[in-house]
C-alpha cells in the first residue's frame, strides 16, 4: 500500500462534473493498493496517517495531528501509485492489487478513518475523477 498525504486548506473530488466529496482543512489522501496488501496493512497505514503530527501548534511547530486540529479527510483511490517505472518509459501496473482487493481495502481504509475523524469524504473507486486541492505548506508525505 502506498499513500500520498497532502496537507490542504481545502480539496474536492468531482465525477462527471458533480462534486462528490469536499473538505476544508485536513488531508487529501491518495491511496494505492498493491498485491499482497491486506487489512493489517490498511490498519497500520491508517494508524500512522491519523497519528502524523504535521499541523502547527501555537508555537508554529509541526506538533499536532489531524485529530488535534479537528481536520477532515478526502480519500481517493489511485492505483497509479503502484506503477513500476524501473524499465522503459511506459509504467507497468502488474504490482497493483486486483480491482476487487483494491476496492475492498479502500472501503476498509475509509471505515477505519471514520472511526477517528468526524468528516471523511472520498472519491468513487474506478471512476474518472478530477481532484482539486490547495496544498497547505506545501506539505506532502508518502507512506508505504
Amino acid at each position: 500500500m502506498k499513500v500520498v498525504i497532502q496537507r490542504v486548506s481545502r480539496a474536492q473530488v468531482t465525477v462527471d462534473n458533480e462534486v462528490i466529496g469536499q473538505i476544508g482543512q485536513g488531508y487529501l489522501v491518495l491511496l494505492g493498493v498493491a498485491q499482497g496488501d491486506d487489512k493489517a496493512t490498511a490498519q497500520r497505514i491508517a494508524k500512522k496517517l491519523l497519528g502524523l503530527r504535521i499541523f502547527a501548534d501555537e508555537n508554529g511547530k509541526t506538533n499536532l495531528s489531524i485529530k488535534d486540529v479537528g481536520g477532515e479527510l478526502l480519500i481517493v483511490s489511485q492505483f497509479t501509485l503502484c506503477a513500476d517505472t524501473s524499465h522503459g518509459n511506459r509504467p507497468s501496473f502488474i504490482t497493483a492489487g486486483s480491482p476487487a482487493l483494491a476496492n475492498e481495502l479502500y472501503e476498509y481504509f475509509i471505515e477505519l478513518c471514520k472511526q477517528q475523524v468526524s468528516k471523511v469524504e472520498h472519491g468513487s473507486f474506478g471512476a474518472d475523477m478530477k481532484v482539486e486541492l490547495v496544498n497547505d505548506g506545501p506539505f506532502t508525505i508518502i507512506l508505504e
